[in-house]
């Protein structure tokens, strides 16, 4: 073999390594907090159910129409359908995948209320879940896939509750104040007299975090958070003062201290406005 064609294979196949490393280098970037396992992350194995289920009251959701924006993979969705017996609720996600995420999900939890059922161990689910057995998952969940803030589509209907959890640092950092005052106020649009809005803020450290990591990682989106974080003119502990003041809500209840065995990391304020 000739020292040229060695050469040439030789690096050839140093670019496969070099490409093999690279791949193995390159992590996935999630610039909306679209993660694919964020419960595996907020709950654990060692949990039984979200901490925050445990001080979410049932008034809230029993009976009443709700939404959830920035559902991700479904789980509390469902959760909170199960627990608190809703009459509908709706998941949105701007990310599609999470919302097929959330359809397995919901899937799984009939394979499995079904199984139990076959084998005789499951007491009627109206006591144990909230559902009657006549009472299909899927009447009471659905998903869709929804860019809330920039969203042309508008909602055919009001809801009672929203809900808000750990998605409004995603919105402010990618769409700026105005994304923000635009959640908010789509918010109390949507939200009828009386409904109720829980929110779930990321505190500003959180915000530091991303920031530092989009510093390191080239990526247009992750540029304009760059962008974005430098501009902001509120900060995660205006939000209330904006929702009271600005947007309109008539009360607000500050259930933050009620919580306990959040996860290392996700011990977050948690706030109830009232429309």
């Amino acid at each position: 073999m000739s020292s040229s064609r060695k050469g040439k294979e030789g690096a050839e196949e140093g670019e496969q390594q070099h490409g093999q490393i690279s791949n193995k280098k390159r992590k996935e970037i999630f610039p909306y907090g679209n993660y694919k396992s964020y419960y595996g992350y907020r709950i654990g194995q060692e949990m039984e159910e979200d901490a925050r289920l445990k001080v979410f009251k049932k008034e809230w959701f029993e009976g009443k129409d709700c939404l959830d924006i920035g559902c991700n993979s479904g789980i509390m969705t469902i959760q909170i359908a199960k627990k608190f017996c809703c009459q509908s609720i709706l998941g949105v996600d701007i990310d599609a995948n999470r919302i097929q995420d959330a359809y397995w999900h919901a899937r799984k939890f009939l394979r499995m209320e079904n199984a139990r059922k076959t084998l005789g161990k499951a007491s009627k689910l109206e006591g144990a879940s909230g559902f009657s057995e006549e009472k299909d998952l899927l009447d009471t969940v659905s998903f869709r896939k929804e860019d809330f803030v920039n969203s042309r589509d508008p909602h055919k209907n009001h809801y009672d509750t929203i809900i808000c959890l750990s998605v409004s640092k995603w919105i402010h950092l990618n769409w700026g104040d105005d994304g923000l005052i635009t959640l908010f106020t789509r918010v109390w649009s949507l939200l009828r007299r009386g409904g109720i809005f829980v929110l779930e803020p990321q505190p500003w450290k959180s915000y530091e975090k991303n920031y530092r990591v989009s510093e390191r990682i080239i990526c247009s989106i992750l540029q304009t958070t760059r962008e974005n974080y430098r501009n902001l003119m509120f900060y995660p502990k205006d939000f209330q003062d904006l929702l009271l003041d600005k947007i309109g809500f008539r009360k607000v209840e500050d259930i933050t201290s009620s919580v306990s065995g959040s996860k290392t990391g996700f011990n977050r304020p948690i706030l109830v406005f009232h429309k």
